[in-house]
């Protein structure tokens, strides 16, 4: 959908109590400049430009949908892909408007010491009454869906990375104080994924600071918002006494997958959810080939294979079988299928093994110079991979749009 001026304008919002709405510093009435639906706040007749300044309460110890603004324990959390945002505020809750974001946090000094939202802190302080505040900032435009915030009684893991540039990157693992210990290997598992994108794609990170939070109460193994990854503690702690070698290699594949997404996901991000498999199924594939750089590659292989069979081809096989991209969907979180991951990915590795590694990286190249800071299409990221190789990859369209498994029928002859 493409808003034309004069039309009515939706701003997605639920499970909110509107305080307040002004337009340019005039108050707004319902029922004459907006209406309330089930739906979010409909603006009857917005002018082309305006500030818009709505004021909303929402209790997050009701909110056991762990989407939106949530509590987990003592602490405050976000999670907003896919929809969640619209349960924080209401806004035009879809990812192909990107916006740069200013992000002002007031709690109480004790309960809530630590403040953590996108982008870099640019200003913080205290304030009368034992409360405090943190203004972060976020410098690259982001669909709603990647913002986060942060807040409880935690401690900070500290570390730094230098790009290949020569800038200094701040690293912060952020965790409840009896689990600090446990986050040696998610900080290596981090600066060797920096490294190895700098190196294998020539991506560089590109804010002051990088930080994740191990969180209890998580509905995803971990969520890649700007300079603000928001994990379930399974995919960052780690004891040498009770971890598992697999333990070690989830971390450190998880750790990296997220970090791959600031390129694949939130540079150049996905124009409607129907792309998902855009960021997804690339970035899956960009976190395979990192487990095998890092490990055996025949044994990540075949692990990526185990898990297709075990997972995927019966999804292919079954009533709920969908093309990578698929045109319908119920409910959207259950877009969040082996089919768009993991089928997504073995699309991709395709173009990598019939283009070459050096192919690949030229197609990628051009991907970027296109398209950063932008929300696009499946078919955008072929067209790159087609033209920086000068090839006609108009069949790999249809990998996209059918499902199933494919059959292959092999015959052989010899004459001696």
């Amino acid at each position: 959908e493409v808003y034309q001026p004069g039309e009515a304008l939706l701003l997605h919002g639920r499970n909110l109590t509107l305080e307040s709405l002004a337009l340019d510093g005039a108050a707004l009435v319902e029922g004459q400049d907006y209406r309330l639906t089930d739906a979010g706040l409909l603006l009857l007749a917005p002018p082309e430009s305006g500030e818009l300044v709505s004021v909303v309460t929402l209790d997050p110890s009701a909110n056991l949908e762990l989407e939106g603004l949530y509590a987990s324990g003592d602490m405050l959390c976000t999670q907003c892909e896919a929809e969640g945002f619209r349960k924080i505020t209401y806004w035009l809750d879809r990812p192909d408007l990107l916006s740069v974001y200013t992000v002002r946090l007031i709690a109480d000094t004790a309960t809530y010491p630590v403040l953590l939202s996108n982008g870099n802190c640019i200003e913080s302080g205290t304030m009368e009454g034992g409360k405090h505040f943190a203004v972060w900032h976020d410098p690259f435009p982001k669909p709603a869906y990647l913002f986060a915030v942060v807040a409880g009684n935690l401690v900070k893991s500290a570390d730094s990375f230098t790009t290949r540039s020569g800038r200094t990157v701040a690293l912060e693992i952020w965790t409840r104080a009896a689990d600090a210990a446990k986050t040696g290997h998610a900080m290596e598992s981090l600066k060797h994924a920096m490294a190895w994108d700098e190196e294998v794609f020539g991506l560089e990170y590109d804010l002051g600071i990088y930080m994740i939070v191990a969180v209890g109460d998580f509905n995803m193994g971990a969520m890649e918002n700007k300079g603000l990854n928001v994990f379930n503690t399974k995919y960052v702690l780690a004891d040498a006494q009770t971890a598992t070698d697999l333990d070690y290699q989830g971390i450190e594949a998880v750790i990296a997958h997220e970090y791959f997404h600031n390129w694949t996901g939130n540079r150049v991000t996905c124009r409607d959810w129907f792309q998902l498999s855009l960021k997804e199924g690339l970035t899956v594939f960009r976190d395979q080939q990192f487990s095998a750089d890092m490990n055996s590659a025949a044994v990540q292989r075949i692990s990526n294979v185990r898990g297709l069979r075990a997972s995927q081809f019966p999804e292919d096989a079954g009533p709920t079988a969908h093309p990578v991209r698929p045109d319908s969907y119920l409910e959207i979180n259950n877009f969040y299928t082996a089919t768009v991951y993991n089928k997504g990915a073995e699309v991709v590795r395709m173009y990598h093994t019939f283009l070459g590694a050096e192919g690949f990286r030229r197609g990628m190249d051009l991907y970027f110079a296109r398209h950063d800071g932008q929300a696009v299409t499946c078919d955008d990221f072929r067209a790159a991979m087609a033209d920086a190789n000068d090839v006609d990859l108009l069949q790999f369209e249809r990998w996209y749009s059918q499902a199933g498994t494919p059959v292959l029928r092999v015959s052989d002859s010899y004459d001696s």
